[in-house]
């Protein structure tokens, strides 16, 4: 399965409880077409003490979202949307904002 958003992309959550929200992706699962983006989908879980944290508690951290919920965000004319690819001058292969028609940065 081929993903057209990478680690690093900022990204516009559309649908769901984080609607609205903007923050970078910091991880990828192309199998499950799951991304984790930074602050969204925040969840609580409870650890029984062990012996590397011997007073166990209360961790919060960032879970999967599908990827079908977000569209990559143009930070330079404030836009969110689809990606797609064109050519630059020199011929190689660049990932584009459809609705802004600006190259995406970053990715990795």
């Amino acid at each position: 399965m081929n993903m057209k958003i990478k680690v690093g992309d900022k990204v516009k959550v559309i649908t769901g409880h984080y609607k609205g929200t903007i923050g970078e992706v910091k991880a990828v699962n192309a199998k499950t077409n799951k991304i984790i983006v930074e602050g969204v989908n925040l969840v609580k879980k409870s650890l029984k003490p062990s012996q590397m944290n011997p007073d166990g508690g209360i961790v919060e951290f960032e879970k999967g979202i599908d990827a079908s919920n977000v569209l990559v965000y143009d930070t330079k004319a404030k836009v969110a949307g689809r990606v797609g690819y064109s050519t630059d001058k020199k011929g190689n292969k660049i990932r584009i904002n459809k609705k802004s028609g600006n190259e995406i940065k970053g990715g990795k």
